[in-house]
């Protein structure tokens, strides 16, 4: 295809060329330059030298092999203690800052993109391993005998990119050479009493970086990227690490291996300015056969020191950051006329603070309970759409994610079957329901007390009919349910064990303001493999299970969850908007799939920036209270650990409340940088800990 435009264009700059020297005056001229001028490429010219800075606080993720180890001629076996996650030893929830420059060149063929690249980043990458010597006398120290670390504070790459340019924006893949700098550090407690021995080695690795990225010019001499690496570094030669004390002891040799995945945020500075490419004119739908659109999103969120006299299983961690990314594919195929064809693949990398766990109205709207430290790829939706016009006035509907522009009735009933998420079609808000764009805590995008059957990610799988007219519409789903809290497999006995929601959406305008407004109406019930809360302490506090969280396990059933929640929209003027939403659950039996929250409300307002002249920018200010059921608390009080939280105890209960407030940016039609803070009083309904503030900025981009 580009081949061909190719050639159209420089045929039509022939022709216009050879009209103006045929002719021989000016407006020939002047019409091939306004040919060769609406012939342009669409794409921006990225050639030449680039250079900036690059960063991120808790997206870089490193997997250290220790081992095997030698004490003299005697092998011992290494147990890892967790994945290098970052500043804190051994810490499970500790993260990683990766900061750096780096610098490139470009060059250019149509809208193909190749050139090299070279960078140097500083980490605080850490992890430890324990080891133990099995017929030694070792099998009872607590730590066994030897505690081996190492941590990296610099890398290195030079790297190939190659890429395709559309509009202003780059994709792109790399590979090359990395390298890094370790330091293993060991202690040996000498267990014949005497002192404590230690050691260090510096190693060194060299090794091949594969990734991939994304580029988002937003000035002449400004763009911004979001860039992904595995780096694998290799093993390091076989080196001495000092000598075990004591008479079982010796020399102790070691190897180390290394690999790595880092998700880093750039600011990129490009001397020679680029000619940016303007943005099209928004025109009125056509009927289209296709549908293509994209987004990614990259949220760098973290935590103050807060009080926190302990700390259970499922506690959040103070003083930590953490960063996620998502990037979807939408795409769309319209099979006849009424009969559309949805495919969703999206790729996701990292975690929430605290591996998305501490807080029930959770602060990262991105971070998913299936988090992993490299982009894991999942078919997220797939569905059928089928669309019964029923006469009467129709209605535009605009190209863009999940939907193909043309025309339908307003009157009509739509079918859906298939993969999806419940928000896509309930509990909808124009203010607070897309945490890539507007609100980012879980108590205030959500109705947070409605349970919504999903799997880890968010998506479930069953049917979705609505009726729509004019000033109103209704619509019921029935899908899959998880097999059990949490877990990522869809039960498949939907005659058993499922989740319906049924909601009445109201449309209305206010006389006074004249402005729209809609208020909705959900009743939800879902029947899951799941433990009573009263059941479970009853039997804990009587001594028939030792520990509430085993009770519960062994208990499961399938049990009912109801509610309801009320969710408003209303523009009070063309600029500032209000919501509002409430919602319950009846607190019985755990939660399934969404959160740990028996009662919500939440609410705040919205303003566009037209006032100080920035139209396209949004700044947003909400609250949210949240909390349980007395049998739930009873439940945490005892041990039990829910969706999100555990503290291990429950001592002085508190309902859990948060306020948040966002400016997103508008950088061009399709970049948009938010900065967000967050203020949660009683993280976990625990009043011994907290308060937390949170800070964070997210890049959003879609086309």
């Amino acid at each position: 295809m580009f081949e061909a435009r190719k050639r159209a264009i420089g045929e039509r700059r022939a022709v216009s060329v050879g009209l103006a020297a045929l002719l021989g005056f000016h407006a020939g001229a002047a019409a091939a330059t306004d040919l060769a001028e609406r012939a342009r490429p669409r794409f921006l010219d990225w050639s030449g030298l680039y250079a900036g800075v690059q960063g991120s606080a808790g997206a870089s993720f490193g997997n250290y092999d220790i081992g095997p180890t030698t004490i003299g001629t005697r092998r011992v076996r290494t147990i890892s203690t967790g994945d290098a996650t970052g500043s804190r030893d051994l810490g499970g929830d500790a993260t990683t800052v990766a900061a750096g420059a780096f610098a490139g060149w470009n060059w250019q063929d149509g809208a193909i993109v190749y050139g090299l690249e070279a960078d140097l980043a500083g980490t605080n990458l850490k992890r430890g391993a324990r080891s133990d010597a099995p017929g030694f006398g070792y099998e009872a120290v607590d730590p066994p005998f030897a505690l081996v670390r190492e941590k990296t504070d610099l890398f290195g790459a030079a790297r190939a990119r190659l890429g395709y340019a559309f509009g202003n924006n780059l994709i792109y893949a790399t590979f090359g050479l990395t390298g890094a700098n370790g330091r293993v550090l060991a202690t040996y407690p000498d267990l014949s009493g005497g002192p404590t021995a230690t050691a260090a080695r510096n190693v060194s690795y060299l090794g091949y970086t594969l990734g991939a990225g994304v580029q988002f010019a937003v000035d002449p001499h400004l763009s911004l990227g979001i860039d992904y690496r595995y780096s694998d570094l290799g093993e390091s030669a076989r080196f001495g690490l000092g000598t075990l004390p004591g008479a079982d002891g010796g020399p102790v040799t070691t190897r180390t291996g290394f690999v790595s995945n880092k998700m880093m945020a750039r600011l990129i500075w490009h001397p020679e300015a680029l000619a940016l490419v303007p943005d099209e004119e928004d025109e009125p739908p056509k009927d289209a056969r296709f549908s293509l659109h994209g987004q990614t999103t990259f949220v760098n969120q973290g935590v103050t020191g807060f009080r926190a006299p302990y700390r259970g299983p499922q506690s959040l961690v103070p003083d930590q950051a953490q960063a996620t990314t998502t990037a979807t594919l939408f795409l769309g195929l319209k099979l006849f006329e009424g009969t559309e064809l949805y495919y969703n693949p999206e790729f996701s990398q990292g975690f929430g603070l605290s591996r998305t766990l501490g807080v029930a109205g959770f602060v990262n709207g991105e971070a998913q309970k299936a988090g992993a430290p490299f982009p894991k790829l999942r078919s997220n939706r797939y569905f059928v759409r089928q669309t019964f016009g029923l006469g009467g006035e129709t209605e535009a509907v605009p190209d863009g994610p999940n939907s193909i522009a043309g025309t339908r009735d307003v009157e009509r009933i739509t079918v859906i079957a298939g993969k999806f998420a419940l928000g896509d079609f309930f509990d909808g808000n124009a203010y607070a329901h897309d945490p890539r764009v507007d609100f980012m805590n879980w108590g205030l995008w959500a109705s947070a007390a409605w349970d919504f059957p999903a799997n880890l990610p968010g998506f479930t799988q069953g049917v979705m009919v609505e009726y729509n007219r004019a000033d109103f519409a209704v619509r019921a789903a029935y899908t899959q349910v998880p097999k059990e809290p949490s877990s990522d497999v869809l039960d498949p006995r939907v005659f058993e064990r499922a989740g319906a929601v049924i909601e009445f959406e109201e449309r209305h305008t206010l006389p006074l303001l004249d402005q729209p407004g809609r208020l909705r109406l959900g009743l939800f019930s879902n029947v899951g493999n799941t433990a009573n809360f009263r059941q479970v302490v009853a039997l804990t506090q009587s001594g028939d299970f030792a520990d509430i969280n085993t009770a519960a396990a062994a208990t499961r059933e399938p049990r009912r969850k109801s509610g309801a929640y009320l969710n408003l929209e209303q523009a009070l003027t063309a600029d500032l908007g209000l919501f509002a939403r409430a919602s319950v659950n009846d607190g019985r039996n755990e939660s399934l799939s969404f959160t740990d929250i028996d009662g919500s409300v939440s609410g705040g307002l919205s303003l566009k920036g037209t006032a100080w002249g920035r139209p396209q920018d949004t700044i947003g200010f909400g609250a949210a209270a949240n909390r349980v059921s007395p049998s739930h608390r009873a439940y945490f009080a005892n041990g039990g650990l829910g969706l999100l939280i555990g503290d291990g105890r429950l001592d002085r209960y508190a309902p859990e409340r948060a306020v948040e407030v966002y400016y997103a940016l508008n950088l061009t039609k399709a970049v948009t940088m938010s900065f967000d803070y967050q203020h949660v009083e009683n993280p976990a309904y625990n009043r011994d800990r907290g308060p937390a503030d949170f800070i964070g900025t997210r890049l959003h981009t879609d086309f």
